[in-house]
């Protein structure tokens, strides 16, 4: 490294400094530095090795080049956008998902009937009603306001344990082996779950205990499992950069990673909705044969998961856990609220950590600039996730208040809940054409749908599915029998007249809603959020279907006849208002850049530092300890390494 020159700090084309134990002498070793010189035969094998290990990392980057052409800002602003491919080790954890889903929902869905109604009069003993009638299935009989405190609990929990999750992956064992630690524990549920459903154990009346037992596993395990597929399926994209191609056609596109990113999420999101829906074989089986064998079939689904992860195993790119990085964010923002006096909303919050800023106060940090920018964005994705609560409960109603809806409504012989299956076979339609038509028409016109637009249409069309629950439930206590009091009414047939098939619009349209809502709240997860942190960010916003849960249990005492037609309408005029609240205060981040790469953002504040301050620190001297720096500004100077006709660059 060579001196100063007019208070700019210049650096070879490739430099760096000798391993930290080569410049401290240790006892009479030949290769410890005395007084910062070396024996000049130490210092010419020093020069060679460093020289090849540099010349090797050029010629790399020459290649990278070529094979991904940087594009110009012109390029960036012009170019139509198109998805980078997506590796065949992505689609193989698209399946990891699909198959852990199809067996969490396939027991989910129908929780809800278990615990509320009793075993059927006439029945088999398994849980099935006879055959023909309009009884719904069931195992427990606990009734409505149990069974949905129930499944509220289960829900809350499968989305608080993420935070240990993703914490205990991204800062002790990585993500593959929490994986594989979350399917382990969900693997001893499901076999206790069908014990459990046993006829023998249920006509003895004791279901309840290997139930309760089995379901706060279940919640565990798939706590621990959910946070880390979706970083680590993203993390098998690499080249995670903008660069520009020319197709066959002879048109010059530029590949995008938000693009790429959104498309595998996509994929991702349709999958799970695919494993969803095959919640439909179990709510046939509770209703047609029992409870043994709607629980035994998402188990003998869940077989595919320790397969899978076997054969992934060698095949992955995983990142090793470091703790060091959430301890660098707790620091950051440690030091932001001690130099703005505790004030968040000063302007220039986040500059107080900035290296350079620290720098001139004689301070020194072991962070780099795009941390402090990666901890700001990280922050101002949460504050949009804190406006997801009250969209889940629009999506779909609060807890199991649409089964109930369901069970109050005319069935024709098909199971009650048996229409929830709606919402991931909507999906699974949306998903291809959101995909293959709807992005790719808005890129070929250049028509921008950012991220902030596309979560204010997703809760815009949730909203609007909320007050066609409302009116659905208002009609069900027009038309029923028992009135306002549907629920358990004995008079007649004891159901309304309305076919239960009228609750496919508020179903359908609240799951559209999630292909705007749910995916964009993945990318914004995953782009925001420090490269260690991702499965713990990814787990803050999971944890929003918790806070979700934790509302719908305060409302649980409300959710009884007759007051049913506000457990819809209240929520969908909050999210009315919540809607355009949110659009107003973060519409200004689809302007932001998607992802931030770490030599941008130094040369950006490297460069609008004052030049009287002390030397801005470079990519290179962010990655040197105290002592080095201090080293320097006694001094002295490390051997500088150079190649024969390279000219020297400023940074």
């Amino acid at each position: 490294m060579s001196g100063a020159t007019d208070g700019q700090l210049t650096v070879e084309f490739v430099a760096t400094r000798p391993p930290k134990e080569i410049l401290e002498p240790h006892g009479r070793s030949s290769f410890a530095l005395q007084d910062g010189v070396s024996t000049s035969l130490d210092a010419k094998r020093l020069s060679v090795d460093m020289e090849a290990l540099a010349e090797a990392e050029r010629r790399e980057s020459v290649v990278d080049k070529e094979n991904y052409p940087i594009p110009t800002e012109q390029e960036l602003s012009t170019l139509r956008k198109v998805s980078d491919g997506i590796p065949m080790v992505a689609w193989l954890l698209c399946i990891v998902e699909f198959s852990e889903r199809a067996s969490y929902y396939g027991v989910q869905t129908i929780f809800s009937n278990f615990m509320e109604y009793p075993l059927p009069k006439g029945g088999n003993g398994a849980g099935a009603p006879p055959r023909g009638s309009e009884e719904t299935a069931g195992a427990l009989g606990k009734g409505l306001q149990f069974s949905n405190a129930f499944v509220l609990l289960f829900q809350f929990l499968a989305y608080v344990v993420p935070i240990f999750g993703g914490w205990y992956a991204d800062t002790r064992i990585g993500r593959y082996k929490t994986i594989l630690i979350g399917v382990l524990i969900c693997g001893i549920a499901h076999v206790i779950l069908i014990f459990g459903a046993l006829p023998t154990v249920l006509k003895a009346g004791h279901g309840l205990a290997p139930f309760m037992i089995s379901l706060l596993i279940l919640a565990f395990g798939a706590g621990v499992f959910k946070p880390n597929v979706a970083p680590t399926l993203i993390d098998q994209y690499q080249h995670q950069r903008p660069y520009t191609k020319v197709l066959k056609s002879g048109e010059k596109v530029l590949v995008d990673p938000e693009t790429t990113v959104q498309r595998i999420m996509l994929i991702f999101y349709g999958l799970i909705n695919v494993g969803a829906f095959f919640a439909i074989a179990t709510t046939y089986s509770e209703k047609r044969v029992g409870y043994w064998l709607a629980f035994l079939l998402p188990g003998i689904m869940f077989l595919l998961l320790p397969l899978l992860l076997a054969y992934l195993n060698n095949k992955l790119i995983k990142h090793p856990p470091n703790g060091s990085e959430l301890t660098k964010t707790f620091k950051i923002i440690s030091v932001c609220l001690r130099e703005n006096k505790f004030n968040p909303f000063k302007k220039g919050f986040w500059d107080a950590a900035r290296p350079h800023k620290m720098s001139e106060k004689g301070k020194t940090a072991d962070w780099s600039n795009k941390m402090v920018d990666d901890v700001q964005r990280t922050i101002k994705a949460c504050g949009v996730f804190l406006y997801f609560p009250v969209w889940y409960l629009n999506d779909g109603g609060i807890g199991s208040v649409s089964t109930n809806q369901g069970s109050t409504m005319s069935t024709n012989g098909a199971p009650n809940d048996l229409l929830n299956n709606f919402n991931p076979l909507t999906i699974i339609i949306t998903i291809p054409l959101l995909s293959h038509v709807v992005y790719p028409t808005l890129h070929r016109y250049n028509i921008k749908f950012g991220r902030i637009a596309r979560i204010t249409f997703g809760f815009t069309l949730a909203w609007i599915s909320g007050v066609i629950g409302a009116i659905v439930q208002w009609r069900v206590y027009k038309t029923n029998p028992c009135g306002y009091f549907p629920t358990g009414c004995e008079i007649g047939d004891g159901v309304s007249t309305l076919s239960v098939w009228l609750q496919i619009p508020n179903i359908a349209i609240g799951a559209i809603s999630e292909c705007f809502c749910n995916v964009t709240a993945y990318e914004l997860a995953y782009a925001r959020s420090p490269p260690n942190m991702k499965a713990l960010v990814m787990a803050l916003f999971l944890l929003m279907n918790a806070l979700s849960a934790a509302l719908g249990e305060i409302l649980t005492p409300a959710i009884v006849d007759p007051h049913l037609i506000w457990v819809w309408a209240g929520p969908a005029i909050a999210l009315f208002v919540q809607t355009v609240i949110f659009w107003f205060r973060y519409k200004h981040m689809d302007s932001d850049e998607f992802m931030l790469y770490e030599e941008e953002e130094n040369r950006k504040y490297n460069a609008t530092a004052d030049s009287k301050a002390e030397p801005a620190i470079t990519p290179i001297d962010e990655k040197r300890g105290e002592e080095e720096i201090a080293e320097e500004k006694a001094g002295a100077t490390a051997p500088e390494i150079s190649y024969a006709g390279d000219e020297k660059k400023e940074l």
